[in-house]
């Protein structure tokens, strides 16, 4: 007698299996990590979103200051308002003298110290690409502060698990005031992995925003240090802050979006807060987790 089996319950029992062969490879992915930063002298919380959509979280709980990843945010609420308003990139501003405030870091200021006008597209090239301070403030200003572009993000992104309430020079005058606008690591990384995995290509300003991730120009030696294969395309934001009085580092961040040359693609979050380490260190232990993250998701590469 032939025995035949069930074609639905083969693909039942397919499924499952595939899905127990992604929760231990996740499961690596995540001892790995937690073995990789077991003894460094700071709280570091990573974020990964795959191809797939699955997660890997470490240290996730809890609000990490996002320092300069919010000018991601703040781009987001840029791109909205103008399209809103009928508007593109080229839409021009006037920055005056007195917006280019000193003591502060701002490529802007430097090259225009007298002020100058420019477009939006040219303020979001120094803001995203630069981490240019000046520049965030001055769009800040157009679209209604930190306050419009969070209660923005919670309506049209649906984000939660984060918050926008400071401008770069409240952060400035004010050193605690890097705590107000803090996110969880994967907030950050469904943020970015939201922005080029949705279809959202019949809007000129948010392709504008991708774009320009592309070439970020600071933070070298975080996320793309890890990643040996160069012809991978990396679009992502940094955050750096000052040191605390007792000196520690406040927060020391990389968020990407990781497209691979197969087609495939991922996201990373690296947070780090309250950090003893030094400087350079706080960079290297990012790179080391890009490194892993880049090598669990494409053994190949290995």
């Amino acid at each position: 007698m032939r025995h035949y089996c069930n074609p639905l319950f083969l693909c039942i029992l397919l499924t499952f299996s595939l899905l127990s062969i992604g929760v231990r490879a996740n499961n690596h992915l995540e001892q790995a990590l937690r073995q990789a930063i077991a003894n460094v002298k700071a709280t570091v919380g990573i974020a990964v979103i795959t191809s797939e959509g699955d997660t890997v979280k470490v240290n996730n709980e809890g609000r990490y200051p996002l320092m300069s990843v919010m000018k991601l945010h703040q781009a987001l609420h840029v791109a909205h308002y103008l399209s809103q308003r009928g508007l593109n990139m080229d839409y021009e501003i006037k920055v005056e003298k007195t917006d280019l405030r000193p003591n502060t870091y701002s490529p802007l200021r430097n090259r225009h110290p007298e002020g100058v006008t420019l477009s939006v597209g040219e303020l979001l090239a120094y803001t995203l690409q630069q981490s240019d301070n000046n520049a965030c403030d001055v769009l800040f200003k157009l679209t209604g502060g930190p306050r419009a572009t969070d209660a923005y993000l919670r309506r049209h992104w649906q984000a939660t698990h984060f918050a926008i309430a400071a401008t770069e020079d409240d952060m400035h005058r004010d050193l605690s005031l890097c705590q107000a606008n803090h996110s969880t690591p994967l907030e950050a990384a469904r943020l970015i992995h939201r922005l080029f995995t949705e279809d959202t290509r019949a809007d000129a300003n948010l392709q504008f925003v991708r774009q320009t991730l592309f070439d970020c120009q600071t933070g070298l030696q975080r996320i793309p240090a890890g990643i040996t294969d160069k012809s991978v395309k990396i679009a992502r934001k940094t955050g750096t802050s000052d040191q605390d009085p007792s000196g520690r580092w406040i927060g020391i961040n990389d968020v990407a979006y990781v497209q691979l040359p197969n087609g495939q693609a991922y996201s990373l979050a690296v947070f780090i807060k309250d950090s003893s380490e030094d400087f350079e260190e706080n960079e290297r232990i990012i790179a080391r987790i890009s490194a892993l993250v880049f090598h669990f998701l494409t053994p190949s590469a290995s």
